[in-house]
Parts: structure tokens; sequence; C-alpha cells
């Protein structure tokens, strides 16, 4: 592999685990299975050794990844909250233990704990003179989500230590949910009419992560703990196993199958013996964790940056079941991908009864040769998400078909399109009802047309209603209609009428990403809005003229082009065009353009300004804005509360301006630099 090829594949591979991370950690809805993220990030780990030069700080491999809701208020952590390497065989383990004696010098045995690796959400809980204070999700390892009002209706949670303990205490711990009660979970669910979880996972996080602490406390859920994080006075324990036991003396739960094995060979008889007895526990592990015993050991032995070297995850293999495809199918996604879905005869496998199992994309069925009518093999993904293994032609009759992809969206008969290098296919249909809903809330965001009040919860109950089928019909609705919707009376329906009416005054920069053009985002967006006078220009405008403006490449102008080209897309202009919105670039006065060339970063609150109407006021007076702070930045502007870029900018000494001096900017009077 070349050096540009290393370099383009790094590039892809973090752009991937970013999303993955995204889907896992955020909106707690994996979309791969773990051994396929273990997968990928082994090749990023992989090339990124092989070809040092290309390491960078935001890479995948240099933090412990995810990201934090905006829905609660961010916390940090007492100490970070890494993760955990991986072992998939007794040999990897035993390369685990020879490593670890390696680094510390050590002649005989090591000990260690083995914990059942619950299939949780982790929380890290925090005391100050034995009185609950604090409950956080593991967020992004550094921070994480203060759901401390959730966490106290979690009655195995102690709200009072029990005992002698330490003026101030952090512990982690993993909230769960039985089997059991899952399963009734959905049933009552199910008999509501409402969405089922996934599996317990699922169930946990989602209940965690409530905005209403009533229906975390209505929820069965439980909790082991097994990490001291921090204590103050120290604790004064040498071992994890000591510090297991203190826990319990505290009042926390402690997992009671946990086990102190005089070396390694004891951890694999451990672990293979739950890979046997798994089933017979009322909760989901996916594995074991292996700690090594001795905390100074531990410390000595450091972090590689991502994970402890003293501790490692166990991971069991995926039970395999044989069935057959009976149908596939393809479904549009919220985004408008087309993602064929085999239908199974249904199976029993590790807990529940699959009946269903993505197939990703079209390489993905040609690559394993998967037909309608194949015997197939299955697993669960990491015990959670059904995934065909194989095919096994060796089986097949000759009555079975191959599957092609539709040309158009079965959805709503739009042209299907799948770009060159790209695996997924897409509908490009503005009005694709499978897609209505992202749709709407996208259009009405803040980086777009801005609708104060239209969130997904109002634009699910008016899709419901029938009141909305694309963009275009929020302009169509009334008072009356909308006071008729839940939590929508005369006053709240008036003022999300005004709000829709207002928007109508957006520039066409904002018109363009409202729009969900793949990669116009609000840069590229601002820039075709500078180079065509109309959208109906730019609707005209060919690949090639696209391509002639600078920062435009191929991909967004062929994206411009097909978005235009498509019939319904253009009804939905009309449409706009038709209810008053702005559809043309306001002009600038000749050399009105005070900001050009100057780039801007913004950090804080600003009290007259959104951050996005201050990002589109720089860059309709020709500046950029970016999201973090070089030598190249000419302007920091500080609101309150500023973060670290605020910090950075002035070490590198960068211009900084508080929001009255930049209100002088952008009214071209100047101002004084800090």
């Amino acid at each position: 592999m070349t050096e540009l090829e290393a370099k383009k594949r790094i590039e892809e591979l973090r752009e991937e685990i970013r999303f993955h991370d995204y889907r896992y950690y955020v909106l707690d809805d994996p979309v791969i299975s773990d051994a396929e993220y273990d997968s990928l990030m082994q090749e990023l780990i992989s090339l990124e050794e092989k070809f040092p030069q290309f390491v960078t700080e935001d890479s995948p491999t240099q933090r412990v990844g995810g990201a934090v809701s905006s829905d609660f208020a961010t916390v940090n952590h007492p100490v970070p909250l890494l993760s955990l390497a991986n072992a998939y065989s007794p040999e990897e383990l035993r390369a685990f233990d020879r490593r670890l004696k390696k680094t510390l010098g050590h002649e005989g045995e090591l000990e260690y704990v083995a914990e059942l690796k619950i299939d949780g959400l982790t929380i890290a809980l925090t005391y100050q003179n034995g009185i609950l204070v604090q409950g956080a999700t593991r967020g992004n390892g550094m921070q994480g989500e203060d759901v401390t009002a959730n966490i106290k209706t979690i009655k195995a949670i102690p709200l009072k230590l029990r005992g002698q303990y330490p003026a101030t205490l952090a512990v982690r711990g993993e909230a769960y949910m039985r089997s059991a009660d899952f399963d009734r979970l959905n049933q009552a669910r199910e008999a509501r009419g409402e969405a089922l979880f996934a599996n317990p996972r699922n169930a946990t996080a989602g209940s965690i992560r409530q905005l209403n602490p009533r229906i975390t406390a209505a929820r069965p859920l439980l909790i082991y703990c097994y990490s001291l994080l921090m204590a103050d006075p120290p604790a004064q324990v040498k071992t994890q196993w000591e510090a297991l036991n203190r826990l319990k003396e505290w009042g926390f739960p402690v997992n009671p199958e946990s086990r102190l094995c005089s070396n390694i060979e004891e951890v694999i008889e451990y672990c293979r013996m739950w890979e046997t007895k798994r089933a017979d526990l009322e909760y989901e592990i996916d594995g074991i964790v292996v700690k090594i015993n001795s905390l100074e050991a531990y410390n000595k032995l450091g972090f590689t940056g991502k994970n402890p070297r003293g501790h490692i995850a166990y991971k069991f293999p995926a039970e395999q079941k044989e069935t057959t495809v009976k149908d596939i199918i393809v479904q549009v996604g919220r985004t408008g991908a087309l993602t064929p879905l085999a239908i199974l005869e249904p199976v029993r496998i590790a807990g529940s009864v699959v009946s269903r199992a993505s197939l990703h994309n079209e390489d993905y069925v040609k690559n394993k040769d998967i037909r309608i009518g194949d015997k197939v093999i299955i697993r669960k993904a990491g015990d959670v998400i059904p995934e065909v293994v194989r095919s096994l032609p060796e089986k097949r009759t000759g009555d079975e078909r191959p599957f092609t992809m539709p040309e158009v969206c079965p959805a709503c008969s739009a042209k299907a399109v799948r770009e060159p290098g790209e695996a997924v296919t897409r509908c490009v249909g503005l009005a694709c009802p499978a897609q209505q809903k992202e749709k709407i809330i996208h259009f009405a965001s803040k980086e777009a047309m801005d609708i104060e009040g239209l969130g997904p919860a109002i634009v699910e109950q008016l899709v419901a209603a029938g009141l909305v089928s694309d963009v275009s019909d929020l302009y169509k609705l009334t008072v009356q209609e909308l006071q008729g919707l839940e939590r929508l009376g005369p006053k709240s329906a008036q003022n999300l009428v005004n709000a829709i009416g207002a928007s109508k005054k957006r520039p066409l920069a904002r018109l363009l990403v409202a729009l969900g053009i793949r990669y116009v985002g609000s840069r590229v967006g601002q820039i075709l809005a500078e180079n065509f006078p109309s959208i109906d220009a730019l609707a005209q405008a060919t690949q090639e003229e696209l391509e002639a403006i600078p920062e435009i490449g191929p991909r967004i102008a062929e994206s411009v082009v097909d978005f235009f080209n498509e019939e319904q897309n253009r009804r939905v202009v009309e449409a706009l065009k038709k209810a008053g919105v702005n559809t043309r670039q306001g002009k600038t006065a000749a050399g009105e353009q005070p900001l050009a060339g100057l780039t801007f970063v913004l950090t804080g609150s600003l009290e007259g300004f959104t951050r996005s109407e201050a990002k589109e006021a720089i860059e309709s007076r020709g500046g950029k804005v970016t999201g973090s702070v070089s030598s190249k930045t000419d302007y920091v502007v500080v609101g309150a509360d500023p973060g670290s870029k605020y910090t950075k900018a002035q070490q590198l000494g960068i211009p900084i301006l508080n929001e009255a001096e930049f209100k002088k900017l952008l009214e071209g009077q100047g101002g004084e630099v800090r």
C-alpha cells in the first residue's frame, strides 16, 4: 500500500468509526456489531502503526470516543472512564498475561479478578460525605451526561452509604435490566402500540436518558458496581478484590459471580465456564472483564491512551443458527438510504426469536451471494444485531432467486442513485414519505430555516395527523389546525404560525441548506447563493458551471444537479416559492464585503445572536467561520462562559472580540480588540 492509499484509507476509517461512535454512544442505536466495529478499529490502529506520519490528535485511536447529548447538562468525570482492549481467545489472554509480566518484570504468577461483562449502561456515581450528589453516563469518557435525578430512582443505588467511608467518593458501575423484566416491558409497550426496545441494553439506556425521571422510576433497573474511581481521603485498599469488598461494605451491589483467580489459567477456566453457563443468568452478558488484582501494578502499567494496560475484556463468540431467507425486501431510511432486509424463517438465537436481518447494501448481498430461498447461517453480532454470516450454496435446490437493487425508491418512485465510490443507494426524492419526518425536522433546524417551536414531537404529530406531507405544507398550516394537536393551545399555535411565517425571509443560503441537498451544508450553501441570484438560476446550472466555482467539487456539483433533476423536488421548490419563501439572493452594495478574507471562531453564548445567526452575519459580509482556533484565525468572538477556544486564542495572541465589539465590526465601525 502506497502512502497516498494509506492516507485515504485512514481518513475513511476515521469517518466511519466516528459515525458508529455517534450511533452507539449518543443515539443508543448501533448499526453494526461489536466485532465489525473492532475490526474497523484494528485496521486503523494497524495502518497508523505502519504510517505514523498520518497519526493525528483527533483520530479515534487517540481518544476514548463518543459524544455527549445536548439534552442533559455536561459533567466532568473525576478520572477518565476508559474503554477496554478485547481478547477473543485463550491464547490472546495468555499473551495479555505475558505482556503484563514482561512490563512489570514479574517472575511468578499474577493474580486477576474476573468479572462478568454485563451488557448495560456505564454509570459514574459521586458521593459527598456519604450522600449521592451526582450520577452521570460515560459519555465520551472524559465528560458525561448528568442523569442524577434519574439515577436516584434506581432502588439498588444507595442514596446514603453505610459504615465508614471517604468524604468524597466516585464509583463506576453498570446499570442493567433482567431479561424477564425486559420481556415484560416490551409486552406492555406492544399492548400500548409503542415501539419495542431492541434489547435490554437499549432499554436500559433509553430509560436512564429519559428527560422525565418518573418514566425512569417505572422501569425495572438494577446496577452492579465494580470500580473505585476516586476516594478522598484514600480508601486504603491494595487490590481490586479488596475494592469490591469495600464497595459491598459501603452498600453498593457487587456481582457475586466475580472471582479471584491466582493465575491466567484460572481466568481461562472461568471464561470457558461462563461461555456454556451464560444462558442460565437472569441478565445478558457478552464476555468477561479480566483485571490485574494489584492496584499498585495497575497504576504502574498505566494506559495506552485509550485503554488501561492492566485490564482486558474477553469477548464470547456469537451463537450461530441455520435458517432460510424467505424474501429480501428494501427499506428506505430517514436519510434516503435503501437497505436490503432479509425476511427469515423465525429462529431462536441468543435469547430471542430472529425473523429479520439487515443486508446493509447491494455489495454485501453480492459478496456473500445471498439469494431469496437460500439456507443461511445467522448469528447475533455482539449478541444484539441479527447478521447473516454466509449462505449455504451446497443446499440450493435451483429455485433460489438472485436479489437486484431497485432503480427507483419503493416508497415514492423517485430515482434511486448510487454514487461512484459509495456502497449505499439513496432515494433523491424530497417528498419521499419514508423520509418526510426527518427532512421536516432538518428544514426547521437552527442551521436551516430556524423555525422556533417546530421540534421532533410537533413534526411527529403534524405528519401523523396528515397536515404535512412535505416541507412546503408547513406554510399552509393555520392556527385552527395546530391548536387541535396535543400540547398546542391557541397561543402556542399562533406563535408557531408566526415562526413559520418569519422563516420565509431567511436568506437563500439557509434555504439551500434546509432543502437537504446532499453535501450542501452552511458553507457550501453560502457559496452557491453568492454565485447564483436565485434558486431558479441554480436549478438550471450544469455540472460544469458548478465545478467552475472555487470550493465546489464534482461530488457537490453532481449532487446539486441530481437534486434539481428530480421532478418531485422541483414541485416542492415551486410550492415554496408560491408560499412566499425567499428564493432569491439578497444583493449586497458594491464593495460591501467588509469581512472578506477574514476567519472567525465563535465561543461562548452571545445574548443578541444565536450561534447560527452570528455565523450567517459573518458569512454574509464575506467572512468565514471555522470550528477551531489556529494561527490562521483572525478573530475569536467571545460570549458568556467561553471554553478552551478562548484560552487558546489568548495563548496564540489572536484578537478577541466581546459581543459589543463584534456588533461594531459587523456595522463597519471597527472596534478595539483585546
